[in-house]
């Protein structure tokens, strides 16, 4: 666990390069909106959102894990359940956290208002993937923080799963098409990027569909799984029809503000 951050940097960076090396070889989709334009607004608002996330909440989340294992804090501190099991169902229950938590985003008002930034991208790509306002980031780590408390996950399985969540943030919001049989077996398992799409679509019942960011089994499970959308994926209409695509709305300043307006 001394190694976490260059864990989580090696991994996140050389998936996002991977990502992107794919998208500017053969992109799926054709964005109205510059490159420069959208990333200047998309990776801003991360830097942004990783600063004031520190400053808010200047503990992580495997440290938090490593203080409940020493002080038996948690379900998993309290009863006897080998290490080998405690790490799938940790990463299991906080991969369901998740979906819920990305759920009620869609479905209450006020969470809605901050979520909404990450679905106002006119376009979809890697970057997509870590737009997220920094009231969103903040209010997201304070639930982790309270599931890792109530679970006594190990250190080792939040590693795993926020490598994980990352990771798949990225792969399925990038701008490829996996060809059409490989797609087909890995949407048994994963949400692909077609699948994700239909989630950024701008019809309301597309978009609430596909919640989840890793495995397909939680929307199949409690029936938010959508297989197909309403257009084709190569003229699905993605993000929010109040925010059009053009320069304007992929700033960070109208990123920062979107919420309160």
């Amino acid at each position: 666990m001394n190694n976490e951050l260059y864990w989580r940097l090696g991994f996140f960076i050389s998936i996002l390069a991977i990502m992107m090396l794919f998208e500017g070889l053969k992109p799926a989709r054709k964005s109205t909106v510059t490159a420069k334009h959208r990333w200047l607004g998309n990776f801003g608002l991360v830097l942004i959102s990783s600063v004031i996330a520190r400053l808010t909440v200047p503990i992580g989340l495997t440290a938090l894990a490593i203080y409940n294992t020493e002080q038996g804090i948690g379900l998993f501190n309290f009863i006897q359940i080998p290490l080998w099991l405690t790490i799938p169902f940790s990463i299991l229950l906080l991969d369901m956290l998740i979906y819920w938590q990305h759920r009620l985003f869609h479905q209450i008002p006020l969470l809605w208002s901050l979520h909404k930034v990450h679905h106002a991208d006119s376009h979809i790509d890697a970057s997509t993937g870590l737009r997220f306002h920094p009231l969103e980031i903040v209010l997201s780590i304070l639930i982790k923080l309270v599931a890792v408390t109530a679970l006594g996950a190990p250190a080792i399985a939040i590693l795993i799963f926020e490598i994980a969540l990352n990771g798949f943030a990225l792969f399925n919001h990038a701008n490829i098409r996996l060809a059409k049989k490989p797609e087909q077996v890995l949407r048994f398992v994963v949400i692909t990027q077609q699948l994700h799409r239909i989630h950024h679509s701008q019809l309301s019942n597309e978009t609430n569909s596909n919640y989840g960011f890793s495995v397909i089994w939680w929307d199949k499970l409690f029936r938010s799984y959508k297989a197909c959308a309403t257009e084709d994926d190569t003229r699905l209409q993605v993000g929010l029809s109040q925010y059009p695509a053009n320069k304007k709305n992929a700033s960070i300043k109208t990123l920062l503000l979107m919420p309160f307006k």
